[in-house]
C-alpha cells in the first residue's frame, strides 16, 4: 500500500458545531476521523500530521512557507500528501505551492469541506476518500479534490459558498473526474531534476478593483511608494475607464514613473484578457501594463508575490510572471 502523509491546517472539516454556527475543535479532530471515515485505511497506509488549526481566512504567506517546508521535510518518506484546508484561501496556498515546490514528482491534493466532518450531512467524508485515492495515483502536481473533480490548484477558484460544488476551473479543464471510475485527464510534466522548495513572499502590492465612478482623486493621492506591483481587476478583456473625470490613465503613468508593476486581470472568470482588443485595452498597453491572460485572481496574485521575493528587477519580474511556470497560464 502506498504511504500517505494527511496534513491538517484547519478549516471546516475540523470545526464542530457550536451554538448557531461552528467552531474549530483540534482536540476532537482525529477521534471524528476515525469514527467518521474508518475505510480511509483500506486505501492506503495514512499518517496524519496536525502543522496548525486555523481558519483559513487567517492564513498568510507563513503558512505556505511552513507547509512547503514540511513536505520538503518528508518527501522521501511519503508517496502522497493530502492537505485539510479550508475551502476559503485553499486556491491560494494550492496556487502559491504550485510555485514553490520545484521539480514535484508526487501528488499534493488539497481538500476540505463545506460542512464540518462531525456534521451527519457532511460532504468531507467524500471528499476525503477521493483526496486520498488521487494521492496514491501518479499526479505529479498540486491539485484540490473537491465535489468528485480534481482540479489543477493554480487552475481552480472557489464559486459557491453553499453548494458542495465549491470550486470550479474556468479556464482548464479538471485533471480527473471521479464517478463509478476515476477518468483521469491530465499529462504529468517531465521532472527535470530533483525536488527542491524555492519559498519566500512579498506582500508589496496590492489589488485594484476597478468600478464605474471610481474616485481617481484618491488614487493619485494614496501613497504608492512603498509598493512594487498593483493587480488591476479590469472590465472584460482588459478594459478600464479612460476619459472624464473618471480616466484610470493618469494613475497608471504615475506608477509606470514610480516603477510599479501593472498586471491586468479580468472581472469575469471566463477566458483570457487581451489588451490589443479594444481602444481602452491598448491604451493600458501603452501605459506600461501586462497581462495576466487566463490566470485566475489567486494564481496571479501568489505568482507576483513569489516573483517580488525571488526578484528585484522589475524587467525580470514582468518578463517570468507573462510566462507559464506551473501550469498557471495558457501560452
Amino acid at each position: 500500500m502506498k504511504n500517505i502523509l494527511l496534513i491538517q491546517t484547519g478549516g471546516t472539516i475540523a470545526m464542530s458545531a457550536k451554538g448557531d454556527g461552528v467552531e474549530l475543535d483540534p482536540v476532537a479532530w482525529s477521534k471524528t476521523l476515525k469514527e467518521r471515515a474508518p475505510q480511509l485505511g483500506e486505501l492506503a497506509e495514512i499518517h496524519t500530521f496536525p502543522l496548525f488549526f486555523e481558519d483559513s481566512s487567517d492564513l498568510n504567506h507563513t503558512h505556505w512557507i511552513r507547509l512547503a517546508e514540511c513536505i520538503h521535510n518528508y518527501y522521501e518518506e511519503y508517496d502522497g500528501f493530502v492537505i485539510l484546508h479550508g475551502t476559503d484561501t485553499m486556491a491560494f496556498t494550492a496556487s502559491a505551492l504550485s510555485f514553490s515546490l520545484k521539480n514535484l514528482a508526487k501528488p499534493v491534493i488539497f481538500t476540505g469541506s463545506q460542512v464540518p466532518l462531525a456534521s451527519i450531512r457532511s460532504d468531507a467524508r467524500r471528499n476525503l476518500i477521493n483526496s486520498i485515492e488521487m494521492a496514491t495515483k501518479d499526479l505529479r502536481e498540486v491539485a484540490i479534490c473537491f465535489n468528485d473533480h480534481v482540479y489543477r490548484g493554480n487552475r481552480a477558484t472557489k464559486l459557491s459558498i453553499g453548494d458542495f460544488d465549491a470550486f470550479g476551473s474556468p479556464n482548464f479543464d479538471p485533471l480527473a473526474v471521479i464517478g463509478l471510475e476515476i477518468k483521469s485527464h491530465y499529462m504529468n510534466p517531465p521532472v527535470s531534476g530533483r525536488f527542491e522548495i524555492q519559498t519566500g513572499f512579498s506582500n508589496e502590492l496590492v489589488v485594484l478593483t476597478v468600478f464605474p465612478s471610481l474616485n481617481t482623486d484618491f488614487l493619485m493621492k494614496m501613497d504608492i511608494s512603498k509598493l512594487r506591483a498593483i493587480i488591476v481587476r479590469s472590465f472584460g478583456s482588459g478594459n478600464i475607464p479612460t476619459k472624464g473625470d473618471f480616466n484610470l490613465l493618469p494613475f497608471m503613468k504615475r506608477c509606470r514613473e514610480q516603477g510599479v508593476i501593472l498586471s491586468v486581470i479580468s472581472q469575469a472568470d471566463h477566458d483570457a484578457v487581451k489588451l490589443s482588443t479594444y481602444p481602452a485595452g491598448r491604451a493600458v498597453l501603452k501605459a506600461g501594463a501586462i497581462s495576466c491572460g487566463d490566470m485566475t485572481l489567486e494564481a496571479s496574485l501568489t505568482k507576483m508575490m513569489w516573483l517580488l521575493h525571488q526578484y528585484e528587477d522589475k524587467a525580470t519580474i514582468e518578463t517570468a510572471f507573462t510566462k507559464n511556470l506551473a501550469g498557471e497560464l495558457t501560452p
